[in-house]
């Protein structure tokens, strides 16, 4: 199901493919998620990425957002949402355009952001599973297009 989003992952490729650098935010289970989708995208396109714990926000990586900056944070419907709900706020408040990673069901998320990733449900331990692959289809994709 996860693999089936391919197409919406290269179009949004071809929006970040240009850019120098990409943020990738996170909590709990998740914050090895961006990780591991950072790594993924410095390695194979040698683009700058940052894997970002969300609750440190306040601490540097918030001085670097703003509209120019591509996020990309990890919300799910686990312990950390409300925590990851505030940190997606400070980023909008800094004119940051954010694509959010979420449950497929997270109706609230989906209908409050413009640009989503909707991934199917699973255990909290395992989500993280599903929740990497738009990130290692999109360092594919970004790879392809930066040659």
């Amino acid at each position: 199901e996860v693999l089936s989003m391919d197409d919406e992952i290269q179009k949004l490729a071809t929006e970040l493919y240009h850019q120098k650098s990409v943020l990738i935010m996170g909590r709990g289970y998740h914050y090895a998620t961006c990780l591991e989708g950072a790594l993924k995208i410095k390695e194979i396109t040698y683009m700058h990425s940052e894997g970002i714990l969300a609750g440190e926000l306040k601490h540097g990586p918030l001085a670097l957002v703003d509209k120019l900056m591509p996020v990309i944070m990890i919300i799910m419907r686990d312990h950390t949402y409300a925590k990851c709900q505030n940190a997606l706020q400070q980023v909008i408040a800094r004119q940051g355009r954010p694509v959010v990673i979420c449950d497929k069901e997270d109706i609230e998320t989906i209908k409050n952001n413009k640009r989503t990733i909707k991934v199917p449900h699973s255990v909290d331990c395992l989500q993280g599973i599903l929740s990497v692959i738009p990130l290692q289809l999109l360092a594919f994709h970004l790879a392809v297009l930066r040659g």
